[in-house]
């Protein structure tokens, strides 16, 4: 898909596991895109569901859809356990032919809190779990494995977009569309 929609579109965003298998889907809204991708908003509310758990955003928040499809940036407004970042790592992460983001999520995440937690990889015994599970192909292992350890150090670094300059402009553009 090469068009967007407009900014303010409401949209679903899917993702599965690599067996195929339904994972959460968030209620968002599409804000626009920059050089880093196409963003997305959810307001404080907004529902995200999986088989067997069902939630509201606890706040506003906004995520990134890189072109790269491997992973997806959510940056969080007072979250309120103090989760700024959240990355899920991806596969095949890409508008749908629907007109609808969705893609594989790969268990690893890369998680900053800001209530003395730090800056960590999260749910490596989920990702050694299913790699061997679902028989993960050792090049999307080798490449994940090391984009985690990348994507680790440029939200220690607070490189952009990992930072809050631009969460703030995204979250702010969420704010102008919010009703």
């Amino acid at each position: 898909m090469t068009d967007r929609p407009a900014p303010g579109t409401r949209l679903t965003f899917r993702w599965r596991k690599w067996n195929g298998a339904p994972h959460w889907e968030h209620d968002c809204v599409y804000l626009g895109g920059d050089r880093w991708g196409d963003w997305f908003g959810q307001s404080a509310g907004w529902r995200s569901h999986r088989p067997g758990r069902d939630m509201r955003a606890e706040t506003a928040n906004v995520t990134l859809l890189p072109p790269s499809g491997d992973y997806a940036l959510t940056l969080n407004r007072d979250h309120p356990r103090r989760v700024f970042v959240y990355i899920d790592l991806a596969w095949d992460l890409r508008w749908a032919e629907n007109g609808e983001p969705e893609g594989v999520d790969m268990d690893l995440d890369v998680v900053r809190a800001d209530d003395g937690r730090g800056i960590w990889i999260d749910d490596r015994d989920e990702w050694d779990e299913h790699r061997v599970a679902y028989g993960y192909p050792p090049h999307v292992v080798a490449h994940l494995e090391a984009l985690a350890v990348d994507l680790e150090a440029r939200v220690r670094a607070a490189e952009a977009p990992f930072d809050e300059t631009t969460a703030g402009a995204w979250l702010a553009v969420l704010s102008r569309l919010e009703p």
